[in-house]
C-alpha cells in the first residue's frame, strides 16, 4: 500500500514537472492565454471591493441618523416600476403633525419633526445658484450632527415664520465667493432672508447634498418659498432603540385613524425605520454587484474559450511529444492528467494574478474616491471575490481544458510519431 502511495505521487510529480516544462517552454504564449483570466477576475475583485465600500458608505450615513429614527413618507409604497403615482402625494398635513404629537396616540415618541423640500434659485446682488431648499427645525441639528458656522434656527423661528436661513458650503461659495456670508441678506423668490449659519463642506458622504441646500424654518418655506401646505416627510425619534418597531406601529394607526384608513393596503403613507431603509439599500447595492460581478464573468468566459483554443493548438503542435511519451509507457491517463494540469496551472496563475492586480486597483481606487468625493470611503478587500475567482478560474481551467486533454489522449502512438 505504501509502495503504491509512493508510485502515485512520484507520477504525479513528474506529471507537474512536465506540465510547468510544457507552459514555460512557450512564456508568450502562456501570458497571452492567461490574459483573459485575468481580466475577468481582476474585475471581478475590483467590482465585489468597490460595491462592498459604496454599501459600508452608504449604511453608515444611513446607521449615523440614528437607529432610533423613524420617517413617515406620503403616498403608499410603490409596487412596482410603474407605480409612480404613490410616490407623489400630498397625504401629511396640519392635522397629521397634531395626531403624532398627543402622546396617548404615540406614547414612545421622544421628537418630531416636520419637513418640507423642493428646489428655487437663491441669489445676493448679482450671483445666482440653484438650491435644494429644506424646511424643518432646529432637531436637524441631532439627527443630521450639523454643526453650522453661526447658529442654527430655533423653534421661535418655527413659530414666527422668521426669514432665516442655514446655508450649505457650495451655496456661501457661488453666492458670496470670499465675503462672509453670515449677517449678510440673500433673495430666494424675491423675499430676504438673513444667513444665520454656514455649513462646514459635507462632501458626497451624505443621504443629501447639504453643501447645496438652504435650510430654513418648515413654517417659512411653507409660506413664503414652496407655497404648500402639507409636508414633504415627517421624521421622528422613538424613546430607544427597543421602542422603535412599536413606536412605528403607534405611527400607522394613528395616520390611518386620520386619514379614516380601515384597509391598511389602502395607506397613503409609508412608515419607514432606519432598519428598514439599511435593509433596503444593502439589497440594492448587493443586487447591483451581483450582476456587475456577472457582466464581468463574461471575460472569464471567453478567457476559457481562448485557453480551449490555445490547448488546442499545443496538442496538434506536440503531436509527435505524445507519440514518444506513449511509445515509452505512457497511458492515455497519463496523457490526460497532463494537459489537464496544465489547463488548471494556467487558469490558476491567471487567478492569482487577476487577485493581486484586481486588490491593488481596489485599494487605489478607493483612495482616489476618498480623496476626490470627500468622503470615508473605505477599501474592503474582498475575500468572496478572491476565493471566487481561485475556485471558477480554475473550473474553467477543468471545463475548457478537458476536451484538449481528452484529444491528447486518445492519440495512437504510432501515428504520432509518423506526424510532421
Amino acid at each position: 500500500m505504501l509502495q503504491l502511495k509512493q508510485e502515485f505521487f512520484m507520477t504525479l510529480r513528474h506529471l507537474f514537472r512536465t506540465s510547468l516544462t510544457g507552459l514555460t517552454t512557450n512564456r508568450s504564449r502562456s501570458s497571452l492565454t492567461i490574459l483573459g483570466i485575468v481580466i475577468g477576475i481582476t474585475a471581478i475583485m475590483l467590482v465585489v471591493s468597490l460595491g462592498a465600500g459604496a454599501q459600508d458608505l452608504i449604511l453608515g450615513q444611513v446607521e449615523g441618523m440614528g437607529t432610533n429614527t423613524i420617517a413617515v413618507i406620503p403616498g403608499r409604497e410603490p409596487t412596482g416600476p410603474s407605480d409612480v403615482t404613490s410616490l407623489f402625494s400630498d397625504s401629511l398635513k396640519e392635522k397629521d403633525l397634531v395626531a403624532l404629537e398627543n402622546k396617548a396616540n404615540v406614547p414612545d415618541l421622544q421628537s418630531i419633526m416636520p419637513a418640507v423640500m423642493g428646489a428655487g434659485t437663491a441669489s445676493y446682488q448679482s450671483n445666482t445658484y440653484q438650491v435644494t431648499i429644506f424646511g424643518g427645525t432646529d432637531l436637524m441639528v441631532s439627527i443630521f450632527d450639523l454643526q453650522p458656522r453661526g447658529q442654527f434656527y430655533d423653534g421661535s423661528d418655527v413659530l414666527s415664520r422668521s426669514s432665516v436661513v442655514v446655508i450649505g458650503s457650495k451655496v456661501a461659495e457661488h453666492l458670496f465667493d470670499t465675503q462672509d456670508p453670515l449677517g449678510q441678506n440673500m433673495k430666494i423668490k424675491g423675499k430676504n432672508f438673513r444667513v444665520v449659519g454656514v455649513l462646514p463642506a459635507a462632501g458626497g458622504g451624505s443621504l443629501f447634498n447639504f453643501d447645496s441646500m438652504v435650510m430654513m424654518p418648515y413654517t417659512t418655506a411653507q409660506d413664503y418659498v414652496l407655497g404648500q401646505k402639507y409636508f414633504s416627510r415627517i421624521i421622528m425619534q422613538s424613546t430607544s432603540d427597543a421602542t422603535v418597531q412599536v413606536t412605528a406601529a403607534d405611527i400607522a394607526m394613528t395616520l390611518r385613524e386620520s386619514h379614516n384608513i380601515t384597509d391598511p393596503t389602502k395607506d397613503d403613507f409609508t412608515v419607514q425605520t432606519q432598519q428598514d431603509l439599511a435593509n433596503r439599500l444593502g439589497t440594492i447595492t448587493s443586487a447591483l454587484t451581483y450582476f456587475l460581478v456577472a457582466v464581468a464573468s463574461i471575460a472569464l468566459f471567453v478567457g476559457g474559450v481562448g485557453i480551449m483554443n490555445i490547448m488546442l493548438v499545443a496538442v496538434t503542435e506536440r503531436t509527435r511529444e505524445i507519440g514518444l511519451r506513449k511509445a515509452l509507457g505512457a497511458t492515455d491517463r497519463d496523457i490526460l492528467t497532463q494537459f489537464l494540469l496544465e489547463a488548471v496551472l494556467l487558469t490558476a496563475i491567471g487567478g492569482i494574478v487577476g487577485i493581486v492586480l484586481g486588490s491593488s486597483l481596489a485599494f487605489i481606487t478607493s483612495i482616489g474616491l476618498s480623496r476626490g468625493l470627500g468622503v470615508n470611503w473605505q477599501y474592503v478587500f474582498p475575500w468572496t471575490g478572491a476565493i471566487l475567482g481561485l475556485s471558477v478560474s480554475a473550473l474553467i481551467g477543468l471545463v475548457f481544458g478537458g476536451y484538449p486533454a481528452h484529444q491528447a489522449s486518445k492519440k495512437s502512438p504510432i501515428e504520432a510519431l509518423r506526424y510532421e
